[in-house]
């Protein structure tokens, strides 16, 4: 566990956000809605938006601090014959299980890994998709509870100003802080439950089909190549609705399977989809070509003195860009009319330590040295992660 993911910005904006939804709403029905001497209900109301916030808490902090399950430095499987059907990972100098792949953010190969997600400071996988996933599905419920609470608050005290309606009791002031702290909360609240919902609504389709984001990267890839000759490709880890289901959401609320082999679908083995992984990769050194920098580049996003249309053409990507000094080589691999993506050619002192520079760059910069040969422009592609 790591209680150093908490601090960042993002779990703060998670946390900020579900204590204030919590916090308007128990105020909401305390005070004016369901007030607590003169309401059964706003106990029961009250018990339930905590019940709420225990499961989003527990969840949250479970999916933040076992982490999503970090391949060991150094790794190699127990049978030195399936080194040859992995990849090897120079960063961590290690091999990757079937599923595994490379975090830049978090710096470590991690376990069937579907994402990075910034609100918890760390990268879906293995140990911690139950927990992401449920915390997924108790944030919307508890903010839709929470909405329905600030809504009926607003609306009871526009009826009560109006005096179309009132209680036994007169109700504590509700000022005009109350009324745009309510309008907050409403805005936090519902922003919430579209965003996250569509989140799960996404992670409920990646379950049902036990493809990662990044596995049904590699499937689309693999079905381009069959269609430009090479033998079919079997998803080896789609057991069914039920059994993928079975892996991710059980009574146990943990993750089955150890992380570095799965079940798999009758004539396939677990080295599959590492194998169709590592005919990819082959392709795409086939397709790379040597680029010579001109010109430095000092990495910024949006770098004015390239040249207008590259300045606002830039990738739209989460990748990074990468810094370039006048004689680097770059080795490309895809690209766009205005940016190229590739590898900087390091030392080999540097490729010994580990050592990796990839991203974006403008294309200006650079002068091909590669005889020509056809380079994919990948533009619709920008978004997706790369391992």
């Amino acid at each position: 566990m790591s209680l150093w993911r908490l601090v960042h910005i993002g779990p703060f904006i998670a946390l900020f956000v579900t204590f204030v939804c919590y916090c308007v709403a128990v105020i909401d029905s305390y005070l004016w809605l369901f007030p607590l001497h003169t309401s059964k209900f706003g106990i029961w109301n009250l018990i339930i938006l905590t019940i709420w916030l225990a499961l989003i808490l527990r969840n949250f902090f479970f999916a933040v601090l076992l982490g999503p399950g970090f391949v060991p430095l150094e790794w190699t499987p127990d049978d030195k014959d399936d080194e040859k059907y992995l990849q090897y990972c120079f960063i961590c100098k290690g091999y990757k299980p079937p599923r595994a792949h490379h975090c830049r953010a978090c710096k470590r190969c991690v376990m069937k890994m579907d994402h990075h997600c910034p609100w918890i400071n760390t990268c879906c996988g293995h140990q911690n998709h139950t927990n992401f996933v449920l915390f997924l599905f108790f944030a919307p419920v508890g903010c839709i509870h929470a909405l329905i609470v600030c809504i009926f608050t607003l609306l009871y005290q526009l009826l009560w100003r109006a005096e179309m309606y009132q209680y036994a009791v007169a109700p504590v002031h509700f000022g005009v802080n109350a009324f745009f702290l309510n309008i907050i909360a409403c805005g936090l609240a519902f922003g919430t439950i579209v965003a996250v919902g569509v989140l799960f609504a996404q992670q409920l389709k990646i379950i049902i089909t036990n493809k990662t984001g990044i596995e049904q990267w590699i499937i689309d890839k693999a079905e381009e190549r069959t269609g430009q000759g090479a033998p079919p490709f079997t998803y080896p880890y789609d057991l069914g609705y039920k059994k993928n289901l079975s892996q991710i959401i059980n009574w146990n609320c943990r993750p089955q399977g150890s992380g570095y082999s799965w079940p798999v679908v009758e004539g396939c083995t677990n080295l599959t989809l590492s194998i169709e992984q590592l005919e990819q990769k082959r392709e795409k050194r086939k397709r790379t070509v040597l680029f010579l920098v001109k010109e430095s580049y000092s990495g910024w996003w949006c770098p004015c003195t390239k040249g207008l249309c590259t300045c606002i053409r830039i990738p739209i990507s989460d990748e990074p860009r990468i810094r370039l000094e006048v004689g680097d080589k770059i080795e490309v691999t895809r690209g766009s009319h205005y940016w190229l993506y590739g590898n900087k050619v390091l030392s080999e002192t540097e490729s010994n330590e580990g050592k990796r520079v990839r991203g974006w760059f403008p294309r200006r910069c650079v002068l091909r040295l590669s005889p020509p040969r056809s380079m994919p422009n990948d533009t619709d592609e920008n978004t997706k992660k790369k391992d």
